[in-house]
């Protein structure tokens, strides 16, 4: 028996599996068609009156062995999922499935490894040590991307269609940016071409198609559902758009590949890692990452938008030029990013694997987990915990301003632990966590030291919203 210090009521876990087989099917249809994610959660809350229950999550059969899950839905509980001395993230990254290995060379990717594996803090050590030695270039980098970026969006708009997709240009912009910074070479010098955010596209598309919806009219949705999630597509489908990514990073990476054998770890392991996090931690996480960015900041209206530019042009101003002190004196800027991350985390799952018998506690109550059951986090309902959070349905761009705005960082957890932790070998918590959060400060400095404000359409998808610039008002010199 799991023994625990609360005074919390020890309760069972409310909620169902259903019948074997037929259950997991009957949630899945709620969570993808007849309810919607955010809703299938809220209604159970609502029915068992628990934010912590158990459900099935997708794929369920015939992808997914054992679809079962215990749910955490509030601020408190999701806490245990960062504690690596109780839970275990072995091949948990995609939830209750994993994509063959064949898509990643044969070899599973760090962020499929537990901390207990020595494999798992070689190889994230390798990519602490690979970012802290590209310190002094992600300003300037980032920054001569985004001039392609705007200069892009603004002939967009000047064409014929007088709009411009965002998700496209940031896409393209961030690709370059990250395959530069970790080989110091422009992709278009290497077989993947200007094609790197198509290709990663595409080999994402194939391993998470089975937690996806393709948005079809409901009288598709049972065809749709039997393709996609009954047999899992086979990497052969991808295996072009990925051995392009593999070959551009093997010989424009030659020099990071050596350190990699320098420090332990096999090359093509190593590029195939590197591939991985290029194209799945970091492209799959700032490419929907930006797009969020902008839509809230478009939704928050001209009024944010000229305390920003106020705050960002004085400062800039102040102390000379766009610099890492310039940046972190900006607190309204460092607010609207953190409200980003919190309001609507790119990657909104968490799994991980009870290592043993033990007790979670929510606001109300604690319940008892055994050894082995999969723990499922749902990260917006953390972040919008509103026992935790004034207004936490809104958008607040000020909130993280001043001392106790900052006392609530520690519930910002997009990053696979909160936002007061930092990344080590010995986590699971992303090893670019600040440097995501440095784009996305570094992104509205550039944006605003151009533009006034800017008008938008969003259309939601299943990793974000797909976002299309209508205008953007320049700024007047300052």
């Amino acid at each position: 028996m799991a023994s625990s210090d609360t005074k919390l009521p020890l309760k069972p876990i409310p909620g169902s599996y259903g019948v074997p087989f037929f259950g997991p099917i009957r949630d899945r249809h709620d969570y993808f068609y007849h309810q919607g994610r955010d809703k299938f959660f809220a209604d159970r809350v609502r029915k068992y009156n628990s934010t912590v229950i158990r459900t099935n999550m997708p794929p369920g059969p015939f992808i997914s062995s054992n679809p079962r899950v215990i749910a955490l839905l509030d601020g408190v509980s999701f806490a245990i999922l960062f504690d690596n001395s109780k839970v275990e993230k072995r091949d948990v990254l995609d939830g209750t499935f994993m994509p063959s290995t064949s898509y990643t060379g044969g070899y599973r990717a760090c962020a499929f490894q537990d901390t207990s594996e020595p494999s798992h803090a070689l190889i994230k050590r390798f990519y602490l040590n690979l970012l802290a030695s590209k310190h002094d270039t992600f300003i300037p980098l980032f920054r001569n991307n985004l001039n392609d970026h705007f200069a892009d969006l603004e002939d967009k708009l000047a064409g014929k269609s007088g709009k411009a997709s965002f998700n496209s240009s940031v896409g393209a912009a961030t690709f370059n940016f990250l395959f530069r910074l970790i080989t110091d070479k422009d992709p278009t010098e290497t077989k993947i071409g200007s094609n790197g955010p198509n290709l990663v596209q595409t080999w994402l598309a194939a391993q998470l198609a089975p937690l996806a919806t393709l948005g079809l009219p409901k009288i598709f949705n049972y065809l749709e559902d039997f393709l996609i999630r009954t047999f899992p597509i086979p990497a052969w489908t991808v295996k072009s758009s990925y051995n392009k990514l593999y070959d551009g990073m093997s010989h424009a990476g030659a020099a990071v590949l050596d350190e990699a054998e320098r420090v332990g770890i096999k090359r093509d392991e190593a590029c195939h890692n590197l591939v991985f996090t290029l194209g799945f931690n970091a492209q799959g996480g700032l490419i929907n990452q930006f797009p969020i960015l902008i839509k809230w900041l478009g939704l928050s209206g001209e009024g944010l938008h000229k305390q920003l530019a106020d705050e960002i042009r004085s400062v800039v101003r102040d102390e000379g030029g766009v610099n890492l002190r310039a940046l972190d004196k900006m607190t309204l800027t460092k607010s609207v990013v953190y409200e980003a991350l919190r309001i609507e985390p790119a990657v909104p799952f968490q799994y991980a694997k009870a290592r043993e018998d033990l007790v979670v506690q929510s606001h109300d109550a604690a319940y008892e987990i055994k050894k082995g059951e999969m723990i499922f986090g749902y990260q917006p309902f953390a972040t919008k915990d509103p026992k935790i959070f004034e207004n936490a349905e809104e958008f607040v761009g000020h909130r993280f301003v001043g001392p106790d705005g900052e006392k609530l960082l520690k519930h910002v957890l997009w990053s696979n632990g909160p936002e007061t932790d930092e990344p080590t070998p010995d986590n699971k918590q992303c090893p670019a966590k600040n440097l995501v959060v440095l784009l996305c400060r570094l992104y509205l400095v550039e944006f605003f030291l151009r533009y006034e404000t800017f008008t938008f359409d969003f259309k939601p998808l299943v990793l974000g919203p797909n976002v299309t610039i209508k205008s953007l008002t320049k700024a007047s010199s300052f």
